[in-house]
């Protein structure tokens, strides 16, 4: 009879990224994938929040409640960071790191055939090396993630993810291509790479190498259209960088630069490695060199020892910045961190006072780089059916959402006239 297994993935596209390659080796042993009452249950999980560890320790429950006598095994950063409270949690009987997730297919295995008789595997990570994980197929068939870094070095003062990820590790460049080359025998178009800390790929190599070869290389690959970057500090945006990235004739015009806040004191407090002069000059840089590009970010609200004058100072920089999308988030408390000991706490009913406020914010200004868009030509990718009766749709290289009314096979690239906003989302015409 042949065993079942399913993967819970909570977290980050990383995360997904290598569920996605746990997969594909389960199904490579002749497993089969069941959503329900499964053999074997892996839950993928996060620690960026609190409420990322309450959600992890569900997806445990309901795996353990879904099939009493089924193996468990939990991998990711929760895990790396809580491996005791993780092993305390009944029905675990494999607890991994967040790099050695390649062995969770053996360790299942082991336990499976020997359930009875095996105490509780502990198989933490302790390697500085990057996995070697790779995947054939995605889910979505337009579009596939690409991991090339693991691990961060920037100790930012309300994170864990250093501690739960470890040191940069950077992937072999000829792993990179010989997987862009099989994502583009497979149909894909577009390639996002993707990592922790993706700027501060080839840091560890000492060879020179660095992210924008990575972009050139993949570039190279016939079929691969389109190549989009996850999220980028700043700092690492120079005008070399982004003229070889155009030069490519395939790089997306879409940036994330994770900003945080817009006041240079909680800046300092977060201990990120920029400030807003910089970030300015960065972003004045990317609209030089691509006039039309998206600028993403986040923002964390309520920080302890933000006032009101802080809070003030990161509003007007997002309304002078004019990002294309924000997401905004209240500030959670890690234990472990240097931030979880600052004083003074922001109450909670202040912070959502601000999250409200920047909000409004953000909607407004977001709606107005949609109204920029009116008469202008994109290229789209489009990927599947539209909300809309009888529409298409897909998303621009700087990756906003279009929707045509047209009769489209999934992964087409077209140009597309932007003719008006419906629903927050551009409606164009096929040129």
């Amino acid at each position: 009879m042949t065993n079942t297994f399913n993967i819970i993935t909570l977290g980050c596209k990383v995360n997904q990224y290598e569920s996605e390659a746990v997969e594909e080796i389960f199904k490579a042993r002749g497993f089969k994938k069941k959503e329900e009452n499964a053999d074997i249950y892996v839950i993928n999980t996060c620690t960026v929040t609190n409420m990322s560890d309450r959600k992890s320790r569900q997806m445990i429950s309901r795996a353990r409640r879904d099939n009493p006598d089924a193996v468990i095994a939990v991998m990711g950063c929760y895990s790396q960071v809580k491996p005791e409270e993780v092993s305390a949690i009944e029905g675990v009987d494999i607890v991994l790191g967040s790099r050695n997730k390649e062995e969770v297919v053996d360790l299942c295995e082991d336990v499976l055939q020997n359930k009875k008789a095996i105490d509780k595997v502990l198989a933490l990570s302790e390697t500085k090396t990057i996995e070697d994980l790779e995947i054939s197929n995605q889910e979505a068939m337009t579009r596939a993630y690409m991991k090339i870094q693991d691990g961060c070095n920037m100790y930012c003062s309300y994170c864990l993810i250093p501690y739960a990820r470890g040191n940069i590790a950077s992937r072999d460049m000829d792993s990179i291509k010989k997987e862009a080359k099989r994502l583009s025998e497979n149909g894909y178009k577009e390639i996002v790479l993707t990592g922790i800390h993706v700027a501060s790929y080839g840091k560890d190599l000492k060879n020179g190498t660095s992210l924008i070869d990575v972009i050139e290389e993949v570039a190279k690959t016939d079929g691969i259209e389109r190549i989009r970057l996850s999220s980028m500090e700043p700092r690492h945006i120079t005008r070399d960088f982004l003229l070889r990235m155009k030069a490519t004739k395939k790089a997306c015009d879409h940036f994330h630069l994770s900003l945080q806040s817009g006041s240079d004191d909680i800046l300092r407090a977060m201990n990120r490695k920029y400030d807003t002069k910089v970030f300015k000059e960065k972003v004045a840089l990317i609209r030089e060199v691509f006039p039309n590009a998206g600028l993403t970010t986040d923002i964390i609200v309520g920080f302890p020892t933000e006032t009101d004058q802080n809070h003030q100072e990161t509003m007007d920089f997002v309304k002078e910045i004019k990002f294309s999308k924000t997401h905004l988030f209240k500030y959670s408390k890690r234990d472990g961190t240097k931030a979880a000991d600052m004083k003074p706490e922001v109450d909670g009913n202040i912070k959502r006072k601000r999250l409200k406020e920047l909000e409004i914010i953000e909607a407004k200004i977001r709606r107005n780089f949609l109204k920029e868009q009116i008469g202008k030509t994109l290229s789209v990718l489009f990927e599947s059916k539209s909300d809309l009766e009888g529409f298409k749709s897909g998303y621009s290289t700087n990756y906003l959402r279009v929707n045509v009314k047209a009769d489209l096979a999934d992964n087409e690239i077209r140009d597309c006239l932007i003719t008006e906003i419906k629903n927050e989302e551009l409606i164009g015409v096929l040129l």
